[in-house]
């Protein structure tokens, strides 16, 4: 299999190479236009700035509670968990906080998650690693040093902790996916190797484990088994130079890897929706859709 060039019937707007069922690119390029000033408010978007973060905390109708989770040998892992508005069960997204750990954000990405439908369950994976045992909020300005001490093993027991906890729930119809950023991203795309049970992971601006711009770890490839979306930022070198061998090696071993990258934007541009000119808000507005239609085709 290769890549084949794009078609000149296509969009300018919107590239699309396709060597296979298992795998696509999409380049979404956008029409030059004026920074935004400030982001509007988006209520189909996760919040873009601080100001949108605590309006969404604030005025959100749905459940959300912290729950304890038991895990082996250490400190209960704690959980923001948030409830849809719906009257049948559904299914169970796990939310994967970036290096900042469990901030309010990733709780409003929880939150946003479950007006879309979804049960979202968001760890604090760095539970039991700060202050007497605290987590995310005890660690000031080491989170981010803390963060990295996390073992692949480690970032695994929380998400199975998290996805028995999901499919216990009366509410859930037993299905799970994970959704990460940045690091979380990276998490996201580690728990589709080591999970055989997972539905489908999202992967926003993560590289695959144990990848580099030389090689992935292909026997671990081999034993994936949930399709992967990838959503990447234009301007992260860093990022995207280990996505030629993700794409080859996930290619050669025939999984489901959909994967776009959104020109001018930066990493992280989920967060950052007032950055780069407006394309890191454009970005958003193209991706977040594109990881709900996936989590719907994959977990319903």
């Amino acid at each position: 299999m290769r890549l084949r060039s794009p078609t000149r019937a296509l969009s300018p707007i919107h590239r699309i190479f396709a060597p296979s069922f298992a795998a696509s690119f999409a380049t979404i390029a956008f029409a030059q236009a004026p920074a935004p000033t400030n982001v509007p408010w988006n209520d189909a978007l996760p919040p873009g700035t601080s100001e949108h973060v605590s309006r969404a905390l604030d005025e959100s109708s749905r459940h959300g509670e912290y729950v304890d989770l038991p895990l082996a040998g250490g400190a209960p892992l704690n959980c923001w968990v948030v409830y849809p508005e719906r009257a049948d069960k559904a299914p169970v997204i796990l939310v994967i906080h970036d290096i900042r750990g469990l901030s309010d954000w990733a709780r409003s990405v929880a939150d946003q998650l479950a007006q879309d439908g979804f049960i979202a369950i968001a760890p604090d994976f760095l539970s039991g690693k700060g202050p007497d045992g605290g987590g995310t909020a005890s660690l000031g300005n080491q989170v981010g040093q803390t963060i990295r001490t996390l073992t692949e093993a480690e970032v695994k027991d929380r998400l199975d902790a998290a996805m028995r906890y999901g499919k216990s729930l009366p509410a859930s119809n037993g299905r799970t996916g994970v959704l990460g950023f940045c690091w979380g991203g990276t998490q996201s795309f580690g728990y589709a190797l080591a999970q055989p049970e997972l539905g489908a992971s999202v992967v926003f601006y993560g590289s695959m484990p144990g990848s580099s711009a030389e090689s992935v770890p292909e026997e671990r490839v081999a034993q994936i088994t949930a399709p992967i979306l990838g959503l990447y930022a234009g301007n992260d070198a860093r990022i995207n130079a280990t996505l030629p061998p993700t794409i080859a090696a996930m290619m050669k071993h025939n999984k489901t890897y959909e994967f776009h990258t959104f020109e001018g934007a930066g990493h992280g541009f989920t967060s950052r929706q007032d950055g780069a000119d407006g394309a890191n808000l454009r970005a958003t507005q193209q991706a977040w859709p594109l990881a709900l239609s996936f989590l719907q085709r994959h977990v319903k």
